[in-house]
């Protein structure tokens, strides 16, 4: 899990004087980026201060300090919420052991009221399937079964799939796109549940049985998910490009519904394959706990 210094010696590293406009008189430099105390400099504070700030020495730290500090380091809104939301973490707080996600009824009445036709899952903070219908388990998971998300034992773990499961792997044209995407995005859940014992476990045990996971954790990238395309090679139906949507809900913040859309005709026509062979099925169409 990161803390704030550790974002920040990243980010000050990213920034060259350069780009900046601050001249460094063709001396020699010891680190790729900005140091402490032009970073300290820029952002209008001492940099007693600011080096205190980075090696979690400081106790806290102010809107405008985060604002100006999030200014020079050219963070966007996504990285800035990433940034706030380490500066509100506690040195002394513990990992804790959070209680099983459950979806909201709302979310499965909406799930529900797809119907077969538009692929769905419902997501929970760590990437968990807390339920979908039958068509989003054939689109992103056919090889799992349909009622595994009714165990919080047993739930399929997007990120984990992503990086430890050949089947999703090879599922993904655009694997290497997703993957960061899905990188950046469990960094983000990290600033924001920091005493997660659960999410803390995860992006360890990640990093330990995956190198590609290992160096895209190391940059330190930091991004929302929202929208985007995913290209498959569907073992069913073929190739196929479908655009995804997330949906947060207001019940339950740290969910999301992700619906899948055809991008061409051809993608069009594998869905409503995929939709037809799961209308065939008898048994309930959303996974319901």
């Amino acid at each position: 899990m990161e803390n704030l210094g550790t974002f920040l010696k990243r980010r000050r590293d990213r920034i060259t004087p350069a780009e900046i406009g601050l001249r460094t008189y063709g001396t020699s430099r010891r680190v790729p980026g900005l140091r402490r105390e032009e970073l300290a400099q820029l952002a209008g504070m001492s940099a007693g201060y600011y080096t205190r700030l980075e090696q979690g020495q400081a106790d806290t730290a102010s809107e405008q300090v985060l604002g100006a500090l999030a200014r020079v380091l050219r963070l966007d809104r996504v990285e800035t919420i990433h940034l706030h939301n380490l500066a509100r973490q506690s040195a002394k707080t513990g990992l804790r052991e959070p209680p099983p996600e459950q979806p909201h009824p709302r979310v499965l009445a909406l799930l529900e009221s797809l119907g077969e036709a538009t692929p769905a899952i419902v997501l929970g903070r760590r990437g968990d399937v807390l339920a979908w219908n039958r068509t989003g388990n054939a689109l992103v998971a056919e090889h799992i079964a349909f009622d595994a998300p009714q165990d919080p034992a047993r739930r399929p773990s997007i990120p984990r799939m992503f990086f430890l499961d050949p089947l999703t792997r090879d599922l993904h044209r655009n694997w290497p796109e997703l993957a960061r995407i899905h990188v950046a995005y469990l960094r983000l859940t990290a600033g924001r549940h920091p005493t997660d014992a659960r999410l803390a476990e995860l992006i360890g045990e990640i990093t330990m049985r995956s190198d590609d996971f290992a160096a895209m954790w190391a940059t330190g990238d930091v991004a929302d998910c929202t929208t985007g395309t995913m290209r498959l090679r569907h073992s069913t139906v073929g190739a196929l490009d479908v655009s995804y949507q997330v949906w947060l809900q207001p019940d339950s913040p740290d969910h999301r519904l992700e619906i899948y859309t055809p991008d061409d005709p051809a993608s069009a026509d594998a869905l409503r394959i995929l939709a037809h062979q799961a209308a065939g099925d008898r048994q309930p169409r959303t996974c319901l706990r």
